[in-house]
């Protein structure tokens, strides 16, 4: 009871600004405005990659490390803990997922590679928590850690392995993938009509039918599974109070101290995951910087979702599917997403501009010109520019999601026992 008081205090008060947090129907509304602006794209450029299944069924696959480094992410700051170490328990998840797999089987490697991440987490949380060093300058230091020490390991480890070398290890057996037999099938044949957004729709379901690996399914049921532990439990209740009012939470009974150490382990353990998926699922075998900034990509997909399991996992989707471009080699879908582009800026500049926010809408207005531009005077993209999608679409996403974030109000400071008193 006195938790919820906690909560009901932090939840009454509006976000920074006067800004109210977008409802999910018009979250709603908004997916479905740009799956219709991309139904109109794909009809004007005959890129029918850009919504096919197996772009889809990659882009699934992509953003599963991206949506678990993020989820852990959530776990850590919604209790106060800022975890930029992400990408390090990304990197050690790899690694321990790895060695574990090639010689006691997959499974065994995906539980010793969130045992790996927790213990970065752990780490994370003693440091932050017990003696107050600064969040970033740990998460940094432990992004370090984590590249020297696998380095370091790797060295003997693997080297004298049959298929091993210092960067790389043995093969890991494959868990497996299954496809849902009928609807797989019944949804491809629809993709492949190239209706109006009734083929797009079914190349989005198709991709989430096809090609699924287990851990793909626990991913994905993760995402609501947090929703529920965080927003309908008393555990939840208790762990949101210590991001949002440490010393409130703390004079109604709640051990803070105890609930930062969880949730820090938890989103070690989370990313830990995501980093096993990375060496068992996308690739069978640990690969020095295999990551590739996954863990960063996360944090930007846990920031663009204000730190809500929902809006994590479409910001995850969103980043899967750029870098899916990028690993299947789309010059031609990144120049017809030029004019989806386009077309989105546009539609931010009207919208600035009723609002009477005239310098962003002028903004806006000129980068469509441009992108508009560059679609209709060009044939193609270098391929320079498809590497580099994942992360200007980061920088973009954060840029424009930025003005309606409001992060847990305790996030990143410091806190001591009793400090309330």
């Amino acid at each position: 009871m006195s938790t919820v008081l906690v909560d009901k205090k932090a939840a009454s008060q509006p976000a920074p600004g006067g800004r109210r947090k977008l409802s999910l129907p018009a979250l709603m509304l908004a997916v479905a405005g740009v799956l219709i602006l991309t139904s109109v794209v794909r009809l004007i450029t005959d890129a029918d990659g850009i919504t096919n299944v197996s772009q889809m069924s990659t882009a699934l696959q992509l953003a599963v490390p991206i949506g678990l480094a993020g989820l852990g992410g959530l776990w850590s700051e919604r209790a106060g803990v800022v975890n930029i170490g992400l990408e390090g328990m990304l990197i050690l998840g790899t690694w321990f997922g790895a060695w574990a797999g090639y010689q006691w089987g997959p499974w065994v490697g995906v539980c010793a590679g969130i045992i790996g991440g927790a213990l970065g987490g752990l780490l994370h949380a003693a440091v932050t928590v017990t003696f107050n060093v600064n969040h970033i300058v740990s998460g940094v230091a432990i992004n370090i850690l984590a590249l020297g020490a696998t380095r370091y390991l790797s060295n003997f480890t693997f080297e004298g392995v049959e298929g091993g070398t210092t960067k790389q290890s043995p093969p890991v057996d494959s868990l497996g993938t299954f496809t849902v037999p009928g609807l797989a099938d019944w949804l491809s044949t629809l993709n492949g009509k190239h209706w109006f957004l009734i083929s797009d729709v079914a190349g989005l379901l198709g991709g989430l039918v096809t090609d699924l690996s287990p851990l793909t399914i626990i991913a994905v049921a993760l995402i609501p599974l947090t929703w529920w532990v965080l927003w309908r439990t008393p555990f939840g209740l208790r762990l949101r109070s210590c991001g949002e009012n440490p010393v409130a939470a703390e004079s109604l009974g709640v051990n803070v101290l105890k609930y930062k150490y969880l949730a820090v382990i938890v989103s070690g353990g989370l990313a830990g995951l995501g980093g096993a998926f990375l060496s068992i699922v996308a690739n069978p075998f640990y690969l020095e910087g295999q990551t590739a900034g996954k863990g960063y990509i996360g944090l930007a997909a846990m920031i663009f979702g204000n730190w809500m399991p929902g809006g994590l996992a479409l910001g995850a989707g969103l980043f899967g599917y750029t870098d899916s471009l990028r690993l299947r080699g789309g010059t031609e879908n990144v120049h017809a997403l030029l004019l989806l582009v386009a077309m989105l800026l546009l539609i931010a500049a009207i919208w600035t501009l009723v609002k009477k926010k005239y310098v962003a809408g002028v903004v806006c207005a000129v980068a469509a010109a441009g992108a508009a531009a560059w679609y209709a005077t060009t044939d193609d993209v270098p391929q320079q520019l498809v590497t580099a999608v994942p992360y200007i679409a980061t920088l973009l996403v954060l840029s424009f999601s930025a003005q309606r974030l409001r992060m847990p109000r305790a996030n990143g400071q410091p806190y001591r026992k009793g400090q309330g008193a």
